[in-house]
């Protein structure tokens, strides 16, 4: 059985075909899960490695080692050469010589060098095993919005929300380890989900893929994303893994569900990326047509950025402080670790009062996390409310929020822009526009995502597919078909 999985930024879902039917998996009560993990247990810290004295007796057992074989290569090397000196015909002692391989002599302290490297690998290895282990199991681990309630409580432990919005980054060995194990931790949850629910040891999985991927390092950050997870399926236990694009995908479940052909534009948008596709679905075909993809790596995130920085960020003196704007943008943006480290290191008690009070407030344990999913809640809910009185107590007692509709809509802008630019790039690309719009992904529910979309391609019907489940579904459909 080959599994789809929907590994998404906010929410992640998998499923497969049983018999001639798409079985989701269930995540609790849920088809789906938000894409956080929560562990009680810290991730080992390369950098926290010190020589202890049973590791120095290791390091001096391999530089005696590597120093006695050094020595054997010398003296074989010595005696070979003794050896040849011997043969009287000069062309014979010639070639003879030349096939002694030189020795490459180390000095101690390189010696020094590659052992305390190799028994820093060996202990990184053991950190990891063992913490492996103080977790029971990885079932242990708590997920979705359940994830951050649990961390919220407890005060402490590890939360990573959104890992699929690093992968691209650059990152250094230890960021890049750590994202590794989580996206490990989660494909590893789903696939033990899958067996439990459908009864198979599932080794194979279909995994979805954005055109292009959140990055700081360009067309690189792709291939580094693919690259974790391709490593993370494999040590979560999937023996073959393989990767569509999610419009694609997205087609693929429209297409199954079509007895008629048409010409399909598939528009995509989730927490960080927005993905196009226009695709030939529908009829005999076995697959879609894809005919062309366009992505850009903005989304939902980005929305939520804006709306923090315009509606909430003001109670805390954005543009009526000294106070460098910056410093808001790194308070808000909770799922790149670095900006988060750099706001909870800043002091603020030089700066004028009440906001100084209520950033200090806000680096507290978890609050950056409590403000975030705040500003989640309000942009769903102002799609259909006007305005919204939002408590901010966990700052400050009586502080509250109200952002207005109209504020969501300026705070779209940036995005909308965005979106509308990269629908007109795919239009004027086209050879024929489409005769339909699927909108999927969380996005899509939006009202003013609805209107951008079809200001561009005025009078081309449009249909809604499943906002959450409509790429898994895709994924599973086209991962029966190999």
């Amino acid at each position: 059985m080959r599994l789809g999985i929907d590994f998404g930024t906010s929410y992640s879902a998998a499923g497969a075909v049983v018999g001639n039917s798409v079985q989701l998996l269930n995540f609790g009560k849920e088809k789906q899960f938000r894409t956080t993990a929560y562990f009680q247990h810290q991730l080992p810290d390369p950098s926290q490695f010190a020589l202890t004295p049973a590791l120095e007796a290791e390091v001096d057992a391999l530089v005696r080692k590597s120093r006695n074989e050094q020595a054997r290569r010398v003296s074989r090397a010595s005696a070979l050469r003794a050896r040849a000196m011997q043969i009287p015909e000069q062309a014979r002692r010639d070639r003879e010589l030349s096939l002694i391989p030189d020795v490459l002599l180390r000095s101690e302290a390189q010696l020094q060098k590659e052992a305390i490297s190799a028994v820093r690998r060996g202990w990184l290895e053991d950190q990891v095993r063992t913490s492996r282990k103080s977790a029971a199991s990885l079932q242990d681990a708590v997920y979705g919005d359940q994830a951050i309630e649990t961390y919220l409580t407890e005060g402490g432990g590890h939360l990573v929300d959104s890992p699929k919005s690093m992968l691209g980054f650059a990152l250094g060995n230890h960021a890049r380890a750590i994202l590794l194990r989580i996206a490990t931790y989660v494909l590893e949850h789903i696939r033990l989900s899958a067996v439990q629910q459908l009864r198979s040891d599932v080794r194979s999985a279909l995994i979805g893929r954005p055109v292009r991927f959140r990055s700081s390092i360009g067309d690189a950050g792709g291939i580094q994303a693919l690259e974790i997870l391709r490593e993370a399926a494999a040590a979560a236990g999937f023996d073959e893994v393989d990767f569509l694009e999610e419009p694609a995908a997205a087609a693929m479940g429209y297409h199954a569900t079509l007895a008629e052909p048409a010409r399909c534009l598939v528009v995509d948008i989730g927490g960080g990326t927005t993905d196009i596709a226009l695709a030939n679905v529908g009829g005999r075909k076995r697959r879609p047509e894809i005919l062309g993809a366009w992505g850009e790596p903005m989304g939902g995130q980005d929305v939520d950025l804006d709306l923090s920085l315009a509606s909430f960020m003001p109670l805390l003196g954005k543009g009526l402080s000294r106070i460098p704007v910056h410093i808001y943008s790194d308070a808000a943006r909770v799922h790149e670790v670095h900006r988060q480290a750099d706001f909870m290191r800043h002091d603020f008690s030089r700066h004028q009062q009440p906001f100084a009070r209520r950033l200090g407030c806000l680096q507290a344990f978890g609050n950056t996390v409590r403000l975030n999913r705040q500003v989640e809640i309000t942009k769903k809910a102002l799609s259909d409310l006007n305005e919204l009185v939002v408590p901010l107590d966990f700052i400050e007692e009586a502080l509250v929020a109200t952002p207005t509709q109209h504020a969501l809509s300026m705070a779209a802008e940036r995005y909308l822009g965005v979106l509308t630019a990269l629908l007109e790039t795919a239009r004027g690309e086209m050879a024929q526009g489409p005769e339909v719009i699927l909108l999927t992904g969380g996005m899509s529910r939006a009202p003013y995502v609805q209107a951008a979309v079809q200001a561009v391609f005025p009078g081309i019907a449009v249909t809604k597919g499943d906002p959450s489940l409509g790429v898994v579904t895709g994924l599973a459909v086209a991962a029966n078909r190999k």
